[in-house]
């Protein structure tokens, strides 16, 4: 990719993104953000109406400025192994077959059509999982949460801004700002705790807080309405124990970054959104982490990121679902970028001695 000077708006954006990828991806991708947001919500003053999402399409703005850098993330999206599809079949000898549903952790209307196979595997099965079964009620998934101050907030009387330098004290107090925050409400709260509600766009942020539903918490609400079995492969506490036990620096500076973005943030969603409404989940990472370093602090804290946030829990999941799905007609539902890669639940369900089967789905 060429020098971030020469770069066209598009792919400076990209460039961007990949400085606050570990935590902007931890924000989205754990349902314990959203079970708090409602809670962070209140910080912020009331809307008359719900802003609309504005947001555009990154990669579509990167392939027409700058063929030669989409090509390049395009080749490494398509050796992603599972890297297309978001639904699933999975069979073993003797018994019903069962469903996998990669999910996107948001109130997008687009995304909780769902497609049509989903819907009708999701209305015939017995059983249900998700992540966690706690978002099915909302205040008792955040009260769980906020039981345990040590992971949510700073108790030894220290403040973000004893961890930042003057310049990006500054970019926080601004970003915050803008989102309706001031940094003294917040500053003892967790690096992780504010990224889980500066990282969603204004209109995302208004559906929640109106009170709409993310896909995974309608499928648990569901499931319960409709007398199936639901049950969870991790706690929210287990969520934010993960994160919380990463260290501090990659988490503030992450945060720093995010905010950094801007309006960019609106496409960085829609981009996500487009790729998962098309099943080409296999984008998003490399997306996100274009111009991320190779090598250094910058690249360990990336691995330790992508090992205990991702692999760790990939390997959890598969561990808890396996008896689960061994008893069929299972409709099982996780977030997506949980579900490509060698180390993917894909894979790893298909080790356990499953066939895992992409099912074709019309694009959304």
């Amino acid at each position: 990719m060429p020098g971030p000077r020469s770069l066209p708006p598009a792919a400076r954006l990209v460039d961007r993104l990949a400085d606050a990828t570990l935590w902007l991806t931890a924000a989205l991708h754990l349902l314990a953000a959203l079970s708090l947001l409602a809670v962070l919500a209140t910080l912020s003053p009331a809307r008359a109406e719900p802003p609309a999402c504005s947001g555009r399409n990154i990669l579509e703005r990167l392939e027409r400025d700058d063929p030669a850098a989409f090509a390049t993330l395009r080749a490494e999206a398509d050796a992603v192994p599972n890297g297309k599809g978001i639904f699933w079949r999975i069979e073993k000898p003797g018994t019903a077959p069962s469903w996998l549903l990669g999910t996107m952790h948001v109130t997008d209307p687009r995304v909780l059509a769902m497609p049509e196979p989903a819907r009708a595997a999701f209305a015939a099965a017995e059983t249900v999982i998700v992540e966690s079964d706690e978002i099915a009620d909302e205040k008792k998934a955040a009260a769980a949460i906020l039981a345990r101050p040590d992971l949510t907030m700073f108790t030894d009387g220290r403040t973000i801004t004893d961890l930042v330098d003057a310049e990006d004290a500054e970019t926080l107090t601004e970003g915050l700002k803008r989102r309706g925050l001031s940094l003294a409400a917040v500053g003892r709260m967790k690096p992780w705790m504010i990224a889980s509600f500066v990282a969603l766009p204004p209109c995302e942020i208004a559906r929640k807080t109106a009170g709409a539903a993310f896909l995974d918490q309608k499928l648990a609400k569901d499931a319960i309405a409709q007398g199936k079995a639901l049950k969870g492969l991790e706690t929210l506490v287990e969520q934010i124990s993960a994160l919380d036990s990463l260290p501090l620096g990659p988490q503030v500076q992450g945060l720093v970054q995010t905010l950094a973005l801007g309006d960019g943030l609106e496409d960085v969603i829609e981009t996500m959104s487009r790729l998962y409404l098309s099943g080409d989940t296999g984008m998003i990472m490399p997306m996100m982490r274009a111009a991320a370093p190779e090598e250094g602090d910058d690249a360990a804290a990336y691995a330790e990121f992508e090992q205990r946030i991702i692999i760790d829990r990939n390997h959890t999941m598969a561990e808890r679902a396996a008896p689960l799905l061994a008893a069929g007609n299972v409709f099982m539902a996780v977030g997506a970028l949980h579900l490509s890669g060698e180390e993917g639940l894909v894979s790893l369900l298909a080790r356990q001695g499953f066939t895992v089967t992409p099912e074709t789905v019309k694009p959304q």
